[in-house]
């Protein structure tokens, strides 16, 4: 389905690279894979939305995910350069994370998704209850 997408794209001048390289379509596949986890883009959100934080402060502003999904999670957005760590050498230690432009230009890619949310939130409600009623749930 997508790659009948990026074709039909292709044909109509809106995508203009030949051919996607094995190496684009992994990278692909990949940021989709993370950002399907809701958490990469939760984090992504607070950081547009207040900077730079702490570790805590992301936690509390995200809500609902352990320490250890944050971490895990903060550390494969630092590994794909979504985000950066700096770590101020004081007692306690203070870590602060910050979106960098790729990570901003990700997260303006996926706003679409919350247009898309906004626009179709009431029928996708609709459909999920019509669903639930034949389903007899």
């Amino acid at each position: 389905m997508i790659r009948e997408a990026v074709e039909a794209m292709r044909e109509q001048g809106r995508l203009v690279h030949p051919a996607v390289a094995p190496e684009v379509e992994a990278l692909v596949r990949d940021v989709i894979g993370q950002v399907a986890d809701k958490w990469t883009m939760l984090i992504l959100e607070a950081l547009e939305e207040h900077g730079t934080l702490r570790f805590r402060q992301i936690g509390r502003t995200v809500g609902g995910i352990s320490q250890k999904m944050l971490t895990k999670t903060l550390r494969q957005m630092e590994c794909d350069g979504l985000i950066t760590r700096k770590v101020h050498p004081v007692i306690p230690p203070h870590v602060d994370y910050t979106m960098t432009e790729i990570g901003r230009e990700l997260t303006a890619a996926f706003c679409g998704v919350w247009v898309w949310a906004e626009t179709y939130h009431a029928q996708v409600e609709a459909a999920r209850r019509a669903f639930k009623a034949r389903e007899g749930r």
